[in-house]
């Protein structure tokens, strides 16, 4: 695939912001009986799925032929190049009508991710990065936090949902890292946690069991933005990995020590 990502990008910006329009719209009307459960804490509406309809055609119509990887499974294509797309991180915010949820969409070109957008649909910021180039929040630069000092640092992560053989451990970790910084918070929504973390408001995100249209664009945006990102054992299998860490690039050591502490 050869095309122009500078210029594919405010297109692509175009759609999320137009479906974005529409989540917004249904939100105000938005009746939670509508509400589906894939599992107990892992919710799904008829949003989600419009949503994935509207992104997957505007996005074919744009470059066609081009594969799908998507929660929804709304259009299903394989091919080494592809979309990844979440059409609504962060679905139990929407029902419960708290405000961290967005669009997430990646591009894949021959196994790269080489371009990426969130649009964090309450606040209305566009989130933005293509490949060896700067990350952006509504077309201005981002970067992330420079701090040194881990006791400084602000972390962010998100709780499993399923898979809580861990959650010990997990816990644990959580116990330390309130001992040991500023604070945890945990929002609801991976793909905006890594764009707060690329601007830096938080030095670090971490979390488990994600998917790749979790993470997607956002690990692009933190790596943009001058940050990195890695699973938990320090390589780069975060996509598919179900792990991630990302942001200060000064601190994900010493992170990673105390995350691999005995409990």
């Amino acid at each position: 695939m050869k095309t122009d990502l500078n210029k594919l990008l405010p297109e692509v910006i175009r759609i999320c912001t137009d479906t974005g329009a529409y989540i917004a719209k249904e939100r105000q009307a938005f009746n939670t009986s509508s509400v589906e459960y894939k599992s107990l804490n892992d919710l799904v509406s008829y949003v989600d799925r419009t949503s994935e309809e509207k992104l997957c055609t505007a996005l074919d119509r744009l470059c066609p032929g081009l594969g799908f990887e998507t929660e929804e499974q709304q259009l299903v294509r394989s091919g080494i190049s592809r979309w990844i797309i979440d059409p609504l991180d962060g679905t139990t915010n929407f029902i419960h009508n708290l405000p961290s949820y967005a669009i997430s969409v990646a591009l894949m070109i021959e196994g790269e991710i080489q371009l990426g957008v969130v649009y964090e649909i309450t606040q209305q910021n566009v989130y933005s990065a293509v490949k060896h180039c700067n990350s952006c929040k509504n077309g201005k630069p981002i970067q992330v936090s420079s701090n040194t000092l881990f006791q400084n640092s602000l972390i962010a992560t998100g709780f499993p949902i399923s898979d809580f053989e861990t959650k010990n451990n997990y816990l644990h970790f959580l116990g330390t890292l309130m001992n040991q910084t500023r604070g945890v918070r945990r929002l609801g929504a991976a793909a905006v946690d890594l764009c707060y973390t690329a601007e830096g408001k938080f030095d670090l995100f971490f979390e488990p069991q994600l998917k790749s249209w979790d993470v997607a664009a956002g690990a692009l945006i933190v790596e943009g933005a001058g940050g990195a990102v890695y699973d938990f054992k320090k390589t780069k299998n975060w996509l598919y990995g179900a792990e991630i860490i990302a942001g200060n690039p000064l601190l994900i050591n010493e992170f990673m020590h105390r995350m691999n502490r005995p409990a």
